[in-house]
């Protein structure tokens, strides 16, 4: 089971505390494990995720292959079930290809909700 962290003065999909997403790898928009955001993070990485491998395929065939290292920029490349703050748009693009991975509702933020509805997100709701 993984561990998580809880993150005081943010609220998750269930109104709740936000918990940390993952520290390995690093992710999140500003690289502290959550999958909080503010007005600088166009793309809304507020959806944490368990990586899937179809989901991974899909993300490589739509022009974000995030299965490839890429070392200059600190980024190890992810594997299947690695957990990772994903774009909430992403992640509603891949649930309307079939390819949407589990989501980890007590580490995605709140703001997830502006771009995907919560029953989405609860019936994809990873198991612990």
């Amino acid at each position: 089971m993984i561990q998580r962290t809880i993150t005081a003065d943010r609220r998750n999909v269930l109104g709740q505390t936000l918990e940390s997403c993952s520290k390995d790898p690093m992710t999140g928009f500003f690289r502290d494990g959550c999958c909080r955001t503010d007005e600088n993070d166009a793309g809304s990485h507020t959806v944490c995720v368990r990586v899937s491998a179809e989901f991974l395929e899909f993300s490589a065939r739509v022009g974000n292959d995030l299965s490839t290292s890429l070392p200059e920029f600190g980024f190890q490349g992810l594997k299947p079930g690695d957990q990772w703050c994903l774009c909430a748009a992403r992640w509603q693009e891949a649930l309307t290809h079939g390819a949407a991975p589990p989501v980890i509702l007590a580490a995605t933020h709140e703001r997830a909700l502006d771009k995907i509805a919560l029953d989405d997100l609860r019936s994809h709701a990873a198991e612990d």
